[in-house]
């Protein structure tokens, strides 16, 4: 009994700390989810067909892109694609055939310029 109540005790103590610094997914500065990955945020931002995934340091800083790659695969239903990012600014970008559904699931693969490389999963809003 004593050891359960302080097993208890520890986690309401500790639960702020884990709390604090639980990763996931966040809404970034552009109102898109965004995760952490390869060392950086990615926040994703769909507009009709077009994906934007804007790039972030660890202090919230936007990232140069140049010399990065990625690729998002959308499944929505039965459907499943795969398209190419490509670096434009602090931004990757790419191109859907057509218009990007809500509630559909992006895998984004991405490799930075310093050859670290990650993975997130987001469902678009």
């Amino acid at each position: 009994m004593l050891k359960s109540l302080i097993v208890a005790a520890s986690l309401v103590v500790a639960g702020p700390a884990i709390a604090q610094h639980a990763h996931g997914v966040q809404k970034g500065p552009n109102g898109g989810p965004m995760e952490d990955l390869a060392g950086v945020h990615a926040e994703l931002v769909v507009s009709g067909e077009k994906l934007n995934v804007h790039v972030f340091d660890e202090a919230g800083k936007p990232v140069d892109t140049a010399g990065f790659t990625g690729s998002a695969m959308l499944v929505s239903g039965s459907e499943k694609k795969t398209i190419q990012l490509a670096p434009a600014g602090q931004t990757l970008a790419g191109q859907a055939p057509a218009a990007i559904a809500k509630g559909t699931a992006v895998t984004l693969l991405i490799k930075t310029a310093t050859g670290k490389s990650g993975q997130a999963k987001f469902t678009t809003p």
